[in-house]
């Protein structure tokens, strides 16, 4: 007698319903894909118990006959794909599991009328079990109900989160969704609680600030590039915009959002150098091209993509992204003021500014500095091609106090030089390379084996950065020549805190992205450090090199280099407004 045995079809069903149907969020995501497929400008989803006891979606889109209903049902009956174009696939889904699935584990009612027809018709599936199709009374679109989903597999059920996650995780389905989709309208109905509600929109941007917030419109910036059949368009946050979480990350491809590990990996590349470890941008971004250039098949949730040439798609996000950034010049996150703004009302008290006062005064080298080295600026005479004003004060030997036409600024000095000698080793880097200055004695630092090892096979990665090192010994490195850029800077420090960069940035970046980790060390390492004494004129200069260098908002390591504070709110502060 044979072991081997045919499965029944509805052992089947549920076995793909498995891979397909993992969680209400994954019928809802499913559905609405459908209903969008379907032509649909308004998408209603109602949603009870988690999703547990109901999943209803509501459309306006073609509707269905009654045959077309019958072949809904069955496994991998689709309109949406042809034998021949699995490679050129246009919608959001192709497959022909989704219904057959959800009707395997749960009780599922479809109830439809195709535009222009007389009559709707209706069709229901329990655990498999199809009835026949019957009239019914409804107007043009379709109507989906899913109720006691997972009843015919009960032991799902005990893998399902608490009611209140499946419910935030089919809302972000369905918050994805409509970013990729801003023309079609969309309202997510939770326990009769409008939770979701996005009229459709002709304007991209209106539809990010639904979705996203006015917020994240006030502190992004726009992408708009293409390459060699790929194009990119969306917003991008700016670095000192950023959140703990990656949950405010929309990325679609030819109108499917997805959660790609490539494009998000392209995407931490872009931001490396000026956004701090454990802190993720906002952004929406459309990848599009042809359709034969991605493949969609990859995974049965159709969450991530395969791109024929993924290097050409990382090096559009990466240089997209870095060049909007860097042409955004000296801005900072508005958010940074008003915060201000807030500590100052909510910390301070009349006792504590005079307290203050006396503070400033005894700590501060201001002999001479107001009368002569920088003299006063009434408001309607400063230069308008210094957005970052004119230096007034040094406060505790790290911070810069500077007056604008409209307010005043202060500024890290440390995080500002960062920034700037940064770019400078990058101009150098790009440009004849960076100028290397030979040590008359070769420093020997001792290291750990690993790091030693390390390093050593770096070598030739590090040099064109200008850093010329060798292995000596297990546990000792060479260092034979260095930038002239960073001539008098703590070469041992320098190179211990390279094997550690190295170690962290893993085998996963790319050369020129290890390379800028490089960079932003040597960087870190000769600018000027907390605790020095500026006079006034050195003060003005790093002003002047931070108005003209890329990403100077924020240092190398994603902290802002300056907050701004307006007049407005300096008023407010003091009830003069």
């Amino acid at each position: 007698m044979s072991r081997i045995r045919r499965l029944s079809e509805s052992t089947i069903n549920r076995i793909a319903a498995g891979e397909v149907i993992e969680r209400p969020a994954s019928v809802v995501k499913e559905l609405a894909e459908n209903a969008v497929d379907a032509g649909a400008t308004r998408i209603e989803i109602t949603f009870l118990d988690g999703g547990r006891s109901l999943i209803r979606i509501r459309d306006d889109g073609f509707g269905m006959n009654a045959q077309e209903l019958a072949l809904a049902v069955e496994r991998h009956a689709t309109s949406k794909l042809s034998d021949e174009e699995l490679i050129r696939i246009t919608t959001l889904g192709f497959r022909g599991e989704a219904l057959p699935s959800i009707g395997s584990v749960s009780r599922l009612q479809i109830t439809s009328r195709a535009r222009g027809a007389a009559e709707a018709h209706v069709i229901r599936v329990e655990g498999g079990v199809v009835s026949p199709v019957r009239p019914a009374a409804y107007g043009e679109g379709t109507e989906v109900e899913v109720r006691d989903l997972f009843y015919a597999v009960p032991a799902r059920l005990k893998f399902l989160r608490g009611e209140r996650a499946e419910t935030l995780e089919a809302a972000d389905v369905i918050r994805r969704l409509a970013m990729a989709h801003p023309r079609v309208g969309f309202r997510f109905i939770n326990d009769d609680r409008v939770m979701l509600d996005l009229p459709a929109q002709v304007d991209l941007r209106q539809r990010l600030a639904d979705v996203m917030g006015a917020e994240f419109m006030a502190n992004a910036v726009a992408v708009d590039a293409a390459r060699e059949g790929f194009s990119l368009q969306g917003h991008i946050s700016l670095p000192t915009y950023s959140r703990a979480q990656t949950n405010m990350q929309f990325l679609m491809v030819n109108g499917r959002p997805v959660r790609d590990r490539q494009l998000t990996g392209a995407v931490r590349g872009a931001y490396a150098d000026v956004l701090m470890r454990a802190r993720h941008p906002a952004l929406a971004l459309f990848v599009n091209c042809a359709p034969e250039l991605v493949d969609v098949n990859v995974h049965p949730a159709k969450a991530e993509v395969r791109f024929r040439d993924p290097g050409l798609v990382r090096g559009l996000i990466v240089g997209a992204l870095k060049q909007a950034l860097a042409a955004n010049g000296v801005r900072a996150a508005p958010a940074g003021g008003v915060a201000m703004a807030q500590a100052f009302r909510s910390g301070f008290s009349p006792m504590d500014a005079v307290s203050a006062q006396h503070s400033f005064a005894s700590q501060l080298p201001l002999s001479g500095f107001a009368e002569e080295s920088v003299a006063p600026l009434a408001r309607d005479e400063m230069p308008a091609d210094y957005p970052l004003g004119a230096a007034r004060a040094q406060v505790h030997e790290n911070y810069i106090l500077a007056q604008t036409a409209d307010g005043l600024v202060i500024v890290d000095q440390h995080a500002a030089h960062e920034r700037i000698v940064y770019e400078k080793l990058k101009a150098q880097m790009r440009g004849n390379g960076i100028a290397r200055q030979p040590l008359l004695v070769p420093e020997v630092i001792d290291l750990d084996p690993l790091s030693v090892a390390r390093l050593a096979a770096a070598a030739e990665l590090l040099e064109p950065s200008g850093l010329v090192l060798e292995a000596f010994g297990a546990a000792s490195i060479l260092v034979r020549e260095v930038p002239a850029m960073l001539s008098g800077a703590a070469i041992a420090d320098l190179v211990r805190d390279l094997a550690d960069e190295m170690e962290a940035v893993g085998s996963v970046a790319t050369v020129a992205e290890k390379l800028d980790h490089v960079l932003a060390t040597m960087a870190c390492h000769h600018s000027v450090r907390s605790g020095r004494r500026l006079r006034p004129e050195e003060m003005n200069a790093l002003l002047r090199e931070m108005e003209v260098t890329p990403n100077a908002g924020q240092c190398n390591h994603g902290r802002p280099t300056f907050v701004e504070l307006k007049l407005t709110d300096i008023e407010k502060l003091f009830s003069r407004r």
